[in-house]
């Protein structure tokens, strides 16, 4: 079974590790650890950010907590027997969203692709081989970028950083 902290030690890398910014052009606004304030407006953490306190090492534990509930928990990673899957899941879930990172992974293992992580979706996730299931997902995890650079053409400049996190994410 796969297991959250490796997971999460690669998505952190990717989101920048534990800075706070605010990148122009970026949709979610404020970000710190890649948790960005517009769409987690709520979130412990901001108020030790507010009070600038950066250093506090509850503020860590306030980004695993987040994480693990928000995204790999929604998953159910842990059930997933690949840990490579399960990061890649994982990694998408964080930068797009878990309902929309399950409909690529149904995709990927050919599953009626409605969003949401069910004994089905799992077993199927399970039963392909890991590396098919990585190439397929890799495809759609691209086609999602490029959908969204489509849609919005200010958000192009992501374009090349989201293929190369995708490529990367394909193990």
């Amino acid at each position: 079974m796969a297991d959250f902290e490796p997971a999460f030690q690669y998505m952190i890398k990717r989101e920048g590790g534990f800075i706070n910014h605010t990148v122009a052009g970026d949709r979610g606004g404020q970000t710190y650890a890649g948790i960005a304030r517009r769409s987690h407006p709520d979130w412990i953490g901001w108020t030790l950010i507010d009070a600038n306190k950066l250093d506090d090492p509850a503020l860590t534990g306030h980004v695993r907590a987040f994480y693990k509930a928000n995204f790999w928990d929604r998953l159910r990673a842990e059930d997933i027997t690949n840990q490579d899957v399960a990061t890649s899941l994982f990694d998408f879930a964080v930068n797009t969203g878990v309902k929309k990172a399950v409909t690529i992974a149904q995709l990927a293992v050919q599953t009626t692709p409605d969003g949401i992580i069910g004994p089905r979706t799992l077993q199927a996730i399970n039963d392909l081989d890991p590396e098919k299931f990585l190439l397929r997902f890799t495809i759609g995890k691209i086609g999602r970028y490029a959908a969204i650079c489509n849609a919005d053409r200010s958000q192009t400049k992501f374009l090349l950083g989201w293929i190369n996190r995708s490529l990367q994410g394909a193990v």
